[in-house]
């Protein structure tokens, strides 16, 4: 026996507002709400001007404009700018006469439109919209500051670090970066200075914080700087070069190695004698030379001692020597330190060294 079908009724208007519902439980995009969201203003604004021609101004369209620029990407943003200049023409048909003023306003208005498209043809080699481009931007800077966070530390032991870009941008070509909590009885760290600074050096910085992270932590300290100068020569980079400080310090004897790759030395200070000293050593600058030594220097630190390392920003001007700079670095270190270790890297940072240079310094105290 055949089954009869019963026939298809047309469908209706609740057939649609099912449909729709359907469609709205299915959920759409953030950004094609959003994109929704600015059309539907931009219509109203136009019909708002259409009715009431005197009281609502043209200029009004730059609130979706400016809102399409921030949250809009590269693919939906042309679109709607296009649109939007659509709906500005249909708004001016409702003008009972042009004006010079208003001349004016819709020559800003296109301006405006043409630096927004500008925009978004430079946004498209991110492929993001604006807003979501500055939060990666934030992301990566809080990534790189979070490579030099200092771990828990045995009692007894005081480590600080500060950092300053020139110009006072969160960027900055001078990273420090430790080892992390490898191991309860030792600490790794290392400063760094990328060649160029602020922004230009910050690209640079956030890439190489994150592979000498993970160099500093998986290997031993005589192999990091060799392993940091094969990475380095590896990136090709037509500016590719930088200097670097390492200490590995063991927390439970207080001995340390330092070792430097085209870095101003470490200083120690002896409590005893209230002497500050400078541990020299040689090792050429990472990225120029494919097979590169590096030299340590041994040492101590007892009760009351501490160790500072800082990048050439601290100690080198256009108008100074590095090694005068140095000379000053020890007479503030004495001055600032004298009795109160707590902070005295922040107050070392903001005392000297060169605004037009990045600065990090690290300062390591033996209580």
């Amino acid at each position: 026996m055949t089954a009869l079908r019963e026939p298809a009724r047309p469908a209706g208007p609740s057939d649609a507002r099912r449909a729709w519902r359907s469609l709205a439980r299915r959920g759409a995009s953030p950004t094609s709400r959003l994109l929704v969201g600015l059309v539907v203003a931009s219509v109203a604004i136009a019909g708002a001007i259409l009715v009431w021609p005197d009281t609502v101004p043209l200029m009004s369209f730059t609130v979706p404009l400016l809102l399409a620029s921030l949250l809009l990407g590269p693919r939906h943003l042309p679109w709607f700018v296009v649109f939007l200049l659509v709906m500005l023409m249909l708004a001016l048909t409702g003008q009972a006469e042009i004006s010079t003023r208003t001349v004016i306003a819709v020559a800003i208005l296109f301006l405006l439109a043409f630096i927004t498209l500008l925009t978004s043809f430079r946004r498209s080699r991110l492929g993001v919209a604006g807003a979501l481009g500055e939060s990666m931007l934030v992301d990566l800077r809080d990534r790189i500051l979070a490579q030099g966070s200092i771990p828990v530390l045995p009692d007894g032991w005081y480590v600080e670090s500060a950092l300053r870009s020139a110009g006072g941008t969160p960027f900055a070509g001078d990273f420090v970066v430790t080892s992390g909590a490898r191991a309860a009885d030792r600490l790794d760290v290392a400063v760094v200075d990328v060649s160029g600074k602020g922004e230009q050096a910050g690209t640079r910085a956030l890439l190489l914080s994150g592979a000498f992270g993970g160099l500093l932590t998986a290997l031993a300290p005589a192999d990091f700087l060799g392993a940091a100068n094969r990475y380095l020569m590896r990136q090709d980079w037509a500016e590719g070069f930088a200097t670097a400080v390492h200490l590995s310090l063991d927390l439970t004897t207080g001995d340390y190695e330092v070792r430097t790759a085209g870095h101003p030395p470490a200083v120690h200070l002896t409590a005893g004698s209230g002497r500050w000293t400078v541990r020299e050593t040689e090792g050429p600058i990472l990225g120029l030379l494919d097979d590169a030594d590096f030299e340590v220097a041994r040492g101590r630190l007892g009760r009351g001692d501490a160790l500072l390392l800082y990048t050439d920003g601290m100690v080198e001007t256009p108008t100074r020597d590095i090694g005068l700079g140095i000379d000053r670095l020890l007479g503030q270190a004495e001055r600032l330190l004298r009795g109160e270790f707590d902070g005295g890297a922040a107050r070392l940072v903001d005392a000297l060294g060169s605004h037009n240079d990045d600065r990090a310094l690290l300062l390591v105290h033996r209580r």
